[in-house]
């Protein structure tokens, strides 16, 4: 009879490590940008993995061109560009090509005045819960947390 409750929690934590998967797959894109939300006027940078062993790379965001280099990391290169100062509020395409036919899209968004709301960084937005596999992996493991302690209390209140 021990070995049911034991099942059911390792069961438990098991689905709560299945629905984080997709969250934790998606960060790990061949194109990073930093910050994905910018004012007009503002310095984006872009970094890529997908070119492999190429030390150039071109990008081209709202039209505008910018080159991304080797920036001493193994595979990595790395770019910038500004946001115009009349760009349009909402997402703007980031597009990065690399020898001899990669080609990866991206967004930036671009607000005026001062960014509101939660930061966005890590698993999202601190202000808002948007990431439904996180919550409910979160809330599995939570519910699991709580198990485990009745589970070894009552265990000390038989003996």
């Amino acid at each position: 009879m021990r070995y049911v409750p034991a099942g059911a929690g390792i069961g438990l934590v098991l689905c709560a490590l299945a629905l984080q998967g997709p969250a934790a797959a998606a960060d790990d894109a061949e194109l990073r940008i930093s910050p994905r939300i910018g004012i007009p006027g503002s310095t984006v940078t872009v970094s890529t993995t997908a070119c492999g062993s190429e030390t150039y790379g071109k990008g081209f965001a709202d039209g505008d061109e910018f080159h991304l280099l080797d920036d001493g990391h193994k595979g990595v290169l790395t770019g910038h560009f500004r946001i115009p100062e009349g760009a349009a509020s909402g997402p703007h395409d980031v597009i990065v090509k690399c020898p001899p036919s990669v080609k990866i899209t991206d967004t930036v968004e671009v607000v005026h005045g001062r960014p509101s709301g939660g930061v966005h960084a890590g698993f999202g937005p601190a202000a808002v819960v948007e990431n439904k596999p996180t919550l409910l992996g979160g809330a599995v493991l939570a519910v699991t947390a709580g198990g485990v302690l009745m589970m070894r209390r009552h265990r000390s209140v038989r003996r």
